[in-house]
């Protein structure tokens, strides 16, 4: 049984190294690679943090219902495709998605057993040192993160758990202990608990 982990955060809360972090630390996930119309920046390459496609394209795939979820952000599109989820059960692995709040609800309510985390920075200042830092965006679109942050943030009560990513070793520790957690209490845990359950039923004779 796939388990599906939704991950949402404002911009710049450091989300994609958290979620970087976890993929490398825990086993058995699979990331997502979400569908978008937005350019490449920097040294991303097709097919790592994104599949770029052109708007006609997406929407296309749209009209033919290939997404689980999609969204429009800053004028470009972003989706998670359903192979995502497929190629995750049929690989028995568990699926991670790093979507933002639109995306999330969206998905929430097709796969309602979806377990989601919003990351938050420890204030709204820190929020903008590290947009800032990152030199890749000009004021008018940080000032634009920071005003959907500001609206993002009031639907993290929507959420099964919310992170503070104060100091990266311990978020990161933080994220882990919760997939490992979900992991423990699904009903997967059948598929290790019966044969247990047998062999005492065995030797009961029962």
């Amino acid at each position: 049984m796939t388990t599906v982990f939704i991950i949402s955060a404002p911009s710049g809360s450091g989300k994609s190294t958290l979620v970087s972090r976890l993929m490398n630390e825990v086993e058995n996930l699979t990331f997502s690679v979400s569908y978008t119309t937005r350019k490449p920046r920097g040294a991303e390459i097709d097919g790592e943090a994104y599949r770029f496609i052109e708007r006609d394209e997406f929407e296309a795939r749209i009209a033919k219902g290939e997404f689980l979820e999609y969204a429009e952000v800053f004028g470009n599109y972003y989706g998670t495709h359903q192979s995502a989820l497929h190629l995750a059960e049929n690989e028995g692995q568990d699926l991670v998605l790093d979507i933002d709040v639109q995306g999330a609800a969206q998905l929430k309510k097709r796969i309602p057993d979806a377990v989601t985390i919003f990351i938050l920075a420890p204030s709204r200042e820190i929020l903008e040192q590290r947009l800032r830092y990152r030199s890749q965006d000009s004021d008018e679109v940080i000032r634009r993160r920071l005003a959907d942050a500001a609206r993002e943030i009031q639907d993290y009560r929507l959420y099964d758990y919310v992170l503070v990513n104060e100091e990266l070793e311990l978020a990161t520790e933080t994220l882990k202990s919760v997939v490992r957690a979900e992991r423990v209490k699904r009903v997967r845990i059948e598929e290790k608990i019966r044969p247990i359950l047998d062999t005492f039923s065995q030797a009961l004779g029962v």
